[in-house]
Order: structure tokens, then C-alpha cells, then sequence
């Protein structure tokens, strides 16, 4: 199933999420530097990745909802990606309160506590399952990828890709078979 919302030809959902991703673990990273250094740096840091993170992560979570609505009900596809997006959420929610608990903090440059650090923690582990998730929807479903995908594909800035019945007939008038078997 190709996904609707495409920027120059790919999916825009999966762009998005390696920022959030990155910034949101980097965030916990920074956390633990320092909660052993005592080094108010890395929890500001911390609490701006945290903030870009979850405005990012936000972003990318419309453009993964705009493909699930794609995904035809009933399908294991759906449900999976039921529970990526809801672990998604709740990750975002985690982040949010860790967020939320620094916020009285700023003269101490937004050093968490260990409840803070805690979510984030959990946070990144669920963040872990639900990558799982996302690449069970790409790679063993094919959610998201291109009908014509193949080694040979042509490039996705090359134009709009002919529908299947007109792919079929190129690949039987060369003697190849159809393009792909129902």
C-alpha cells in the first residue's frame, strides 16, 4: 500500500520521525549525564531536545495518522499500526510530563528529578517496541511502500508512475509476464 502523503515522490511520515526520535533519546542521554556530573548544561540540553522533540514528534504523528486512515480496515496492518501509533502517543504524553516537571525549574536550568528521568527512560524503551512496530508495517507488510517497488524502479522524481493495468501490458508485450500476480 503506498502512502498518500508524499514529498518529491516518498512518504512523508518516515522522514519525520528520525528527528523526534533522535532528540527525544539524546534528551534522556543528556538527563543522565547530568544527574552523575551535576552539570546544569546538559539538563538544558535535555529540556530543549525535549521540546523540539515533541513538536517534531507531534508533526510526525499527523502524517503517520494520514497513512493509517489509509490502511484498509479489518487488515493485521491496521491493527498494528494501531498499537505503533498508540505507543507513539504515549510516548509523546511521557515526554510531555517530563517536560511539564521542569518547567518550575529554570534557575536550576531545567534539571529534572528522578521522576522526570524516569518517564524519559520508559519513554525510550517503549520508543523501541514501536519502531519494532513501524518496520513490521514497512518491511513484512509493505505499509507504505510503493506498488512498483523493485530493483530496478524508476526514480520517484521521474514522474507519475503508470497505473498497473498499463505496467501489465508493457511487461507482457516484452514477454515478461504480468508486472505482479493478484
Amino acid at each position: 500500500m503506498e502512502s498518500r502523503a508524499k514529498l518529491l515522490g516518498h512518504p512523508i511520515h518516515p522522514m519525520l520521525v528520525v528527528l523526534p526520535l533522535a532528540l527525544l533519546s539524546t534528551a534522556v542521554l543528556f538527563d543522565a549525564v547530568y544527574l552523575v556530573s551535576g552539570n546544569g548544561e546538559f539538563a538544558t540540553l535535555a529540556f530543549w531536545n525535549i521540546s523540539i522533540g515533541l513538536v517534531g514528534g507531534l508533526l510526525a504523528a499527523l502524517f503517520g495518522l494520514i497513512d493509517w486512515l489509509n490502511i484498509r480496515q479489518g487488515t493485521r496492518a491496521r491493527r498494528i499500526g494501531a498499537w505503533h501509533g498508540l505507543g507513539n502517543a504515549i510516548i509523546v504524553l511521557l515526554f510531555v510530563v517530563s517536560w511539564a516537571l521542569r518547567l518550575d525549574k529554570p534557575a536550576y536550568a531545567y534539571a529534572p528529578a528522578a521522576l522526570p528521568f524516569v518517564l524519559g527512560l520508559i519513554g525510550v524503551g517503549l520508543a523501541l517496541v514501536t519502531a519494532w512496530l513501524g518496520g513490521e508495517l514497512v518491511y513484512r507488510l509493505r505499509i507504505g511502500v510503493d506498488d512498483i517497488a523493485n530493483p530496478d524502479a524508476p526514480s520517484s522524481l521521474s514522474g507519475p508512475v503508470p497505473d498497473r493495468e498499463d505496467r501489465d501490458r508493457e511487461e507482457r508485450e516484452r514477454g515478461r509476464g504480468p508486472a505482479r500476480v493478484s
